[in-house]
């Protein structure tokens, strides 16, 4: 039985242009967190509070990518591609991050928040 990709090779999209995606990715589609509720007698049942949806990782900086737009995006589509196929949507989407730069290998933390996302198999 041949073994199935779950992990690896991604791709990084902001509006449809490519970004050069570097090292791991963390995602969460945003669906509210379960916790749970006790009393002094037994567990009650649990609440739920809303999570932010996110995208958040690092890219390699290039010349012809403008660090200041990164910066400024606002109402954007960022999609994140997984070696399983599957891929993360994120929608209405702003940048969420320091911006800081690393010059040893030229990476840039980036974190992108929006209103929803969503996961297409």
């Amino acid at each position: 039985m041949a073994g199935k990709r779950v992990g690896g090779i991604i791709s990084l999209k902001i509006n449809g242009d490519m970004y050069f995606a570097k090292g791991d990715f963390t995602y969460n589609i945003g669906m509210p967190k379960k916790e749970g509720v006790v009393g002094s007698d037994r567990v009650h049942g649990y609440k739920e509070t809303p999570q932010i949806p996110f995208i958040e990782g690092e890219i390699t900086d290039r010349q012809e990518m403008s660090l200041e737009d990164l910066l400024n995006t606002t109402d954007a589509t960022i999609t994140l591609e997984l070696a399983n196929s599957k891929v993360i949507v994120l929608r209405e989407a702003w940048y969420a991050s320091e911006g800081t730069g690393n010059t040893g290998e030229g990476n840039i933390a980036v974190r992108f928040e929006g209103m929803s996302a969503e996961e297409v198999k």
